[in-house]
């Protein structure tokens, strides 16, 4: 999804790319950006609202989560080499420090509205029941008035982190959907996407700043960070699904995010949606096609959503999926007895 812009005080770049948010649209930001990787019932009365329980019966909390354990191939492959990349670590930790999450704590604080037992008790039980199926501490949960249907975590130097979700993406979705939103938002949290994001983005800002090659070296790090934040949303996806635990809910909310309204909510469907990747992957299967959607792709933080929605359900059905199931079953059995 679009990202969130800093305040000036900040501010890195006027054009390339940093963090993101859910959805899969170019990259394009007016300062600093740090965001990430998915959402509403009506009542009697026609008035929506978002309502929850505590933790579902039915839920398997996966108590010995590791991010390993769910992180997609490409991701591992991609964090590898960033990871390699020499002074990134350490130039990161030296320009984003405590005085940056003073600023975004600050404005969060002033212009959004924070979540908790007292506060949106419904929408802060989602994010409390979703952090604990992925056996993680519970972020900050923000809700910013936006039209523009969006979800982004933040986290600096390790340090406390945040999620926001916009008004318009609460509209959009269900239940369900919504809290398989924060999961994706929690993903991004476990695997430590944002932090490696965050040094990705100053290190390409700084490269540009060399004559002659640092453009060309800047340019080849920024195809590097496009093609990790891909790979960050397929493993984000599946913290989606784990938490879920149905894939049609992680594919409903990537078609609405393409093309839904709550509107027209009622008549989407996901088999259809899912049909439509398949076509895409039989459009795209030979020499021009391949060429073609490697152009489209290129230049995008997110994967298309017809690419993450046929990926999601593919693992869905995957040994690897039913295993963490099947581990996270035993293990919460054995703790109940």
């Amino acid at each position: 999804m679009a990202s969130i812009p800093l305040p000036p005080p900040v501010a890195l770049s006027t054009h390339k790319p940093s963090l993101h948010g859910l959805g899969f649209k170019r990259s394009s930001s007016s300062g600093a950006r740090l965001a990430s990787s998915l959402l509403v019932l009506k009542t009697e009365n026609g008035r929506r609202r978002v309502r929850s329980s505590v933790c579902r019966a039915s839920a398997v909390v996966f108590r010995d989560l590791d991010a390993d354990d769910f992180r997609h191939p490409l991701d591992k492959q991609n964090t590898l080499i960033l990871r390699a990349i020499p002074g990134l670590n350490d130039l990161g930790k030296a320009l984003l420090g405590s005085v940056t999450e003073q600023i975004m704590l600050l404005e969060n604080i002033g212009t959004l509205v924070l979540v908790s037992k007292n506060q949106l008790p419904d929408l802060h039980q989602l994010m409390v029941e979703a952090a604990q199926i992925l056996n993680l501490e519970p972020p900050d949960l923000y809700v910013r008035q936006s039209p523009v249907p969006n979800a982004y975590t933040l986290a600096i130097s390790g340090k406390k982190p945040f999620v926001v979700v916009h008004t318009s993406l609460v509209e959009l979705l269900t239940q369900k959907e919504l809290q398989a939103v924060l999961a994706h938002e929690l993903g991004h949290l476990k695997c430590d996407h944002g932090v490696w994001l965050t040094f990705a983005n100053i290190l390409t800002l700084g490269a540009y700043s060399v004559p002659g090659l640092g453009g060309f070296i800047a340019q080849s790090l920024e195809d590097q960070l496009f093609r990790w934040l891909r790979a960050a949303e397929f493993t984000c996806d599946r913290a989606a699904l784990l938490v879920a635990q149905d894939s049609k809910v992680v594919i409903s909310v990537l078609m609405k995010l393409a093309g839904g309204s709550p509107s027209l909510a009622d008549q989407l469907n996901a088999d259809a949606f899912l049909e439509q990747a398949r076509s895409y992957d039989k459009a795209s299967s030979n020499p021009v096609g391949w060429y073609i959607r490697n152009a489209q792709t290129r230049q995008l933080s997110h994967p298309l959503p017809v690419l993450r929605a046929r990926e999601i359900d593919d693992w869905s059905r995957s040994q690897e999926y039913k295993d963490l199931l099947r581990r996270a079953g035993q293990i919460n059995n054995v703790q109940r007895v």
